[in-house]
């Protein structure tokens, strides 16, 4: 059991191969993207609304009980007489129509082009907070990984230890200096040294496991020993830039642009109250003989349209985005709330983590001295087995400690810096 823990199959030696590998295979980031196009496409739909539609349609017609008898393919409408006093239309008759819409006045549309513009900026937002989000969670789960590799480590020389001091146990009963109970009291300590490191061991395996899927695959993946963990606060700096004021967090920015969007949204359904202006324009061309074919008629036309009773529909849907818009603005406050207190706890946690660590450094300091004066008087016999085993564990848990408290430190400034930044990947 004192051999070290088998290293992964797959290791990263950097942050950026890392990152590399999130970028490439996070479902979180994918989602956010898709989330992005699918916001510009409704954004583009809104627009077709207020530009120009033309379109072009063709069909041949032909009358099962007066096949002589032209029709419209369009309407299926008889076309009689002459054209120009000379041609005259073909039966079989090949039509083709072309129409262009044009809207002159339509507020709902505009407002529904609003709307659609807030919330593809949310969309943005929202992107650029999942990028922070997943690049404070990479930088974490390296750290729970280089932590559980240090922990598994220190567990075996707690257990290496512990045998140690088995074996002068042993030894001073041998002589006839100890007891049977010493012996029994080392040999349980040497027992709860190897649950330890099992547990220990296991820590690491979940640790990497948890890596793996933070980089989107379903596998243990470890960190190598060359892994520059101090520099990591810097490299996330170059990813990430600090916001000038937390206002400009993205997640509040995407939360602002959700409230926007549902007011422009509860506008468009209260414009649908107002009427609308626009303008049509028809072209009518079918086939005659002779010749190749003649455009009878070339109209345009603008079109007023008032909504009078559509049977509560428009009251439904404007009580409905007013409900959207309360929900989006109350989400904008509880947001606000939470990243304060998100940045005043992660601003204090370095504080706290730099206090525990000197705490912690001083503890394995005095735990160091406490097992080597304990072991020296048991070896000339003025010490107990149950010091001995008590001093002994003691120092691994203080060696725990100070490695634990390094780590949280590491993982608390990388949280005050990414608490307060913009990721743009």
């Amino acid at each position: 059991m004192l051999v070290p823990a088998p290293p992964a199959a797959r290791q990263v030696s950097s942050w950026d191969e890392a990152l590399g590998m999130l970028r490439e295979r996070s479902s979180d980031l994918r989602i956010a993207q898709t989330n992005v196009q699918r916001a510009g496409a409704l954004w583009r739909q809104a627009l077709s609304a207020l530009l120009p539609n033309a379109r072009l349609t063709g069909g041949i017609g032909h009358d099962l009980l007066n096949p002589d008898v032209p029709v419209l393919a369009s309407s299926g409408s008889p076309v009689v007489g002459q054209v120009d006093g000379e041609k005259s239309p073909t039966a079989p008759l090949v039509s083709g129509t072309a129409s262009l819409t044009q809207s002159l006045v339509n507020v709902s549309a505009w407002r529904a082009l609003s709307a659609a513009g807030a919330s593809e900026e949310g969309a943005k937002s929202n992107l650029q907070d999942v990028q922070r989000r997943l690049t404070l969670g990479l930088a974490q789960a390296l750290v729970a990984t280089v932590a559980a590799e240090r922990t598994a480590e220190l567990n075996r020389v707690g257990l290496r230890q512990a045998l140690e001091r088995a074996a002068l146990t042993q030894r001073s009963f041998e002589l006839g200096a100890g007891t049977q109970l010493d012996v029994v009291r080392v040999r349980q300590d040497v027992e709860v040294a190897r649950a330890s490191l099992i547990s220990g061991d296991e820590q690491l395996r979940r640790a990497r496991e948890a890596l793996g899927l933070t980089l989107g695959l379903p596998e243990a993946v470890g960190v190598k020993t060359s892994f520059q963990l101090q520099g990591l606060v810097e490299q996330t700096r170059a990813e990430c830039a600090p916001l000038k004021a937390l206002s400009e967090r993205p997640d509040l920015a995407a939360a602002r642009s959700q409230v926007e969007a549902a007011r422009d949204s509860k506008r468009q359904a209260s414009a649908g109250y107002l009427p609308t202006l626009g303008l049509t324009s028809n072209l009518l061309a079918y086939t005659t003989d002779p010749g190749f074919g003649t455009v009878p008629t070339w109209s345009i036309s603008a079109i007023l349209s008032v909504p009078i009773w559509e049977g509560g529909l428009r009251e439904g849907l404007v009580r409905e985005r007013a409900a959207l818009e309360a929900q989006a603005s109350e989400t904008l406050l509880r947001t606000g709330r939470e990243a304060e207190v998100e940045v005043a706890r992660a601003r204090r946690s370095v504080e706290v983590s730099e206090t525990l660590v000197k705490t912690a450094a001083s503890a394995q300091e005095l735990a160091e001295r406490t097992d080597q004066l304990t072991r020296r008087a048991f070896e000339v016999g003025r010490g107990s087995s149950l010091e001995l085993v008590q001093s002994g564990a003691a120092l691994r848990q203080a060696q725990l400690a100070l490695a634990l408290r390094e780590f949280e430190l590491v993982q608390a400034r990388l949280s005050a810096f990414l608490t307060e930044a913009r990721c743009d990947w």
